[in-house]
Parts: C-alpha cells; structure tokens; sequence
C-alpha cells in the first residue's frame, strides 16, 4: 500500500549537479522521517540525508554536508534532494525511505524504501 517513487538520477561530469525527489504516498502519517539512503552494490547501504516533515528538521552525513541540501515539497509527501560539486564516490543507487520518526539516519527506523535511482558520476 505504502509506495515511494524516487527520480532525477543520471549520468553527471565530477563537479557537476543532480536533483533527486520522492515522492511517497500510502503513508498514514502526515508528519513523519524521509530519508535519502545510497548503495553500492555489494555494500551496506548508508544514510544521506533525512528530514522530519513535521517541523523541517534534517540531518546530513558528513561526506554530504555542504554539498547536499534535501527540501521539502509544497506537501509532507515529497522531498528533494539538491546534489552539487558531485564526486565520483557519490556513484551509487540512491533510495528514498519513509518512517514515522527519525532516528539518527538508521536503516532499521525505515520500513518502506523505493526502488531507486542511479547516480554516475563520471570522471
């Protein structure tokens, strides 16, 4: 029922930019934890960057920060993520999660995760 659609990913030169966004829908709560997770395959998956919808608050993993920012759509069932100076190890399969609360960018807060979008970022 829950479903979370991710788009945006590409293909981008190193230094350059991408615009992911999310959109979940099913979800039975208004306000709530939205991630941006990545992956490479044969690697554990690791925390973006999330945000409470409640009240706009979000975290970034320290390999993001000011580089990434993630915003919010004009509803509570959307949100972007602003990707700049891009770097080759920001290739990945980026997914969109969805919980009712955040939980310091842990994996297991989130129980429904999107399909994902790549990112390549080539040299």
């Amino acid at each position: 029922q829950v479903q979370l659609v991710e788009s945006g990913g590409g293909s981008v030169q190193a230094e350059g930019s991408l615009r992911l966004a999310c959109v979940v829908s099913g979800y039975r709560y208004s306000s709530k934890c939205m991630a941006w997770f990545r992956q490479v395959a044969g690697k554990e998956r690791e925390g973006v960057a999330e945000v409470y919808t409640g009240d706009g608050s979000t975290q970034y993993a320290d390999f993001v920060k000011g580089r990434f920012t993630l915003s919010q759509g004009t509803d509570k069932n959307t949100i972007y993520l602003e990707m700049n100076s891009l770097k080759h190890e920001d290739t990945a399969m980026y997914y969109c999660g969805v919980a009712k609360t955040c939980r310091g960018m842990s994996e297991k807060a989130f129980g429904y995760w999107g399909k994902g979008t790549q990112v390549t970022v080539t040299t």
